[in-house]
């Protein structure tokens, strides 16, 4: 761990130049790139804030563990920062005064990747925590979290997990003479009762700082119960299974997790309770009075029952809530296909013409000094690609809802409303009928020596015949009559009913800069292109230029009057210029993050006007991503770029008088810290 931190890693007057969690982080990343163990300060920021989207990193009792993995790291590397004001990272408690930053390599070693989990169980040790919240410098800082302080590691080690096997040993008899003075009379002492066992998975999509927390905790909650525990980590270090026989001797389950348990069938049968990680360190008592309740009813979780993260939505949320996280599942294994096929096309496009996907199959025809064979061997793999954008879609909604069970069903169901013409809305209807069957074939009481086959053989072979049977035979011709009346519609749009839509697709792509509706218009943008049409062409370029505009704008508009934002907006707005023009809408997010009401507006506003705009030109796109970088392959190229630049300039214009309307906010201690030798930090995209 010496290795990892030393004093020149460590900041006890964090308020100096941080104020938000986005300050913190840079400022403890710089500490970092000074000593080299970050190449890229932007780069490693935007993994650490990619990490931070996944999940809040505040902890209660006043701790911040931002943490990444990154290719940009080039060793384990741990800074420290203390703040007396406290900084927001999402704890429930309050705002943090000890941050952590974790930095470790993407293919960082097992042995460097347990230290580091045992810091994370430190942070568990409240006399830890104090001794770090009154170190007098840096040095000593460093030393008590490295445990080179002798005092530091023997009052805050951790009480090591105590050998349960030796609870039900009787305690040695005691020796009595009898009246006679004979051999005595042994009583034997009663055993005790075993105790309540349970064992537990935790895990995180990092697997560096909060799986070993909850580990900690729950150990810790356990040993104050009573009760007999054991964690299995599933971390970055790997994962040690939990010996069967404990599994099979254990009275209940806990898995607090992000991601999911891997083989989790070994824990079927018994009664289970499953959260997020977070709630196995913030509550870890009452998940063991909860489980212990369940076993107590005879509650039993059954095999193949997918848990709350694989099925995409907690046990609490709504079914509005839940059927968003499902159909975002499908959608987000649905974009490489995507990206990949569609480009693919495009490049063919632009490599032979219109006319390729006329040319023959290239197993017959193809000439190796000939552009055109070439145009059409990529036309033909993208063709391929692009094929799978229904099944795969449906697919993973049934997976986002009923686990690996539901993928058969699914990507059947998918291919079907492919052959009837269903299209994009015949893949979300399979999804979601596979996903449910599934679902329901999951509730019903199956006999343990069958759970076995469930998953693999009865589940899928009934959960594909019913999905089959309604596709063709009841739910598919609706659909696909709807499909194409839509598909006639999208083509006769013309007119005023044509800049409407684009209104809409452009205010929906620039509310919430990549969330659910974003993905909601890109996915109707783009499900036009396995069939397409020049109306489906038309809307896949407004969406495509309306998703542009937010960041373009905000980089815009940190050039023309950088004095109404931060020094860290004005770097984001320098990156954004990238982000934006390769249709990356998530580079406006750390903008809209801070000023919400001014930003996003500004953003919709443009994004509407480049949306109706891009309808109005009757600008089409073949491709599905891509940004400028596939202007060539643009119908009317030099009026899309018009209606880009038009809108970016009506939002940079709107934002700049939203925040001028303010009283300028002065500028924070951060902005008087000298920015990095830019000519050093490459801009990451």
């Amino acid at each position: 761990m010496s290795e990892m931190i030393t004093a020149a890693l460590v900041d006890l007057d964090l308020d100096a130049t941080a104020n938000t969690k986005q300050e913190a982080a840079r400022s403890l990343a710089e500490r970092m790139v000074a000593l080299g163990r970050v190449t890229d300060l932007d780069g490693f920021l935007a993994d650490v804030a990619a990490r931070e989207a996944q999940m809040p990193t505040g902890l209660d009792g006043g701790i911040g563990i931002p943490h990444c993995r990154s290719a940009h790291v080039t060793e384990p590397t741990l800074a420290f920062g203390r703040s007396a004001q406290g900084i927001d990272f999402g704890a429930p408690d309050g705002p943090a005064d000890l941050i952590f930053l974790i930095a470790a390599p993407a293919g960082a070693d097992d042995a460097h990747l347990t230290i580091l989990s045992s810091l994370a169980r430190q942070l568990m040790n409240e006399e830890f925590t104090t001794a770090l919240r009154n170190a007098p410098d840096a040095t000593q800082a460093a030393a008590l979290i490295s445990g080179d302080n002798p005092t530091q590691a023997e009052s805050t080690q951790p009480e090591p997990i105590q050998a349960h096997a030796g609870q039900n040993q009787a305690p040695p008899a005691i020796e009595e003479r009898g009246p006679g003075g004979g051999a005595p009379e042994q009583e034997a002492a009663p055993t005790p009762a075993a105790p309540f066992r349970i064992v537990a998975v935790t895990s995180c999509p990092t697997g560096i700082a909060h799986t070993y927390m909850a580990a900690e905790s729950l150990e810790n909650a356990g040993r104050a119960a009573g009760v007999e525990l054991t964690v299995e980590t599933q971390g970055s270090a790997g994962f040690t299974r939990l010996d069967p026989a404990a599994i099979a001797a254990a009275d209940a389950v806990i898995f607090a997790h992000d991601v999911p348990v891997r083989e989790k069938e070994r824990f079927a049968g018994k009664p289970t309770v499953d959260v997020g990680v977070k709630a196995g360190i913030n509550r870890p008592a009452e998940l063991i009075a909860e489980v212990r309740g369940k076993a107590a009813r005879g509650e039993i979780t059954e095999a193949g029952k997918p848990s709350p993260v694989e099925a995409a939505g907690e046990g609490d949320d709504g079914y509005g809530t839940k059927l968003r996280k499902w159909l975002m599942s499908g959608i987000s294994y649905m974009v490489p296909f995507v990206a990949a096929g569609g480009l693919l096309i495009a490049l063919g496009f632009a490599i032979g013409g219109y006319k390729v996907d006329k040319a023959p199959s290239v197993m017959e025809h193809f000439i190796w000094t000939d552009s055109t064979s070439w145009a059409a061997l990529l036309f033909q793999i993208g063709g391929l690609a692009f094929a799978f954008l229904v099944p795969v879609l449906a697919g993973y909604i049934a997976y986002g809802m009923a686990d690996r069970p539901g993928l058969v069903p699914g990507f059947v169901g998918g291919s079907i409303a492919v052959a009837i013409n269903a299209g994009f809305l015949g893949g979300l209807v399979a999804g979601l009928m596979a996903g449910a069957i599934v679902m329901a074939i999951q509730k019903v009481r199956i006999p343990a020596p069958l759970r076995g086959v469930m998953p693999v053989v009865v589940i899928p072979l009934i959960s594909t015949a019913v999905v089959g049977f309604l596709m063709f035979m009841v739910v598919g011709k609706p659909i696909a009559k709807l499909q194409g009346a839509l598909t006639d519609w999208l083509n006769g749009l013309s007119g005023a009913n044509a800049i409407i839509l684009g209104v809409i697709l452009g205010l929906m792509m620039c509310f919430d800069l990549g969330g659910p509706l974003n993905k909601v218009a890109y996915a109707f943008a783009v499900g036009g292109l396995a069939n397409p049409t020049d109306g489906s062409l038309k809307v896949m370029a407004a969406t495509m230029a309306a998703g542009m505009v937010p960041p373009l704008a905000m980089a815009l508009a940190t050039t023309v009057r950088g004095r109404l934002f931060t020094k860290t907006e004005r770097e984001n707005g320098k990156a954004a210029w990238v982000l934006g023009a390769s249709f990356i809408t998530e580079g406006a997010i750390p903008f809209a993050a801070g000023d919400p009401l001014r930003v996003i507006p500004a953003c919709m506003a443009g994004g509407a006007v480049t949306g109706a705009l891009s309808m109005a030109f009757g600008c089409t796109l073949r491709a599905p991503h891509g940004g400028i970088f596939v202007v060539p392959l643009i119908g009317n190229p030099f009026l899309y770029l018009l209606a880009i630049v038009a809108g970016t300039a009506v939002s940079a214009a709107l934002v700049i008088l939203l925040k001028g309307m303010r009283k300028a906010a002065p500028e924070t201690a951060a902005d008087q810290v000298p920015a990095p030798d830019e000519a050093k930090v490459p801009v990451a995209a």
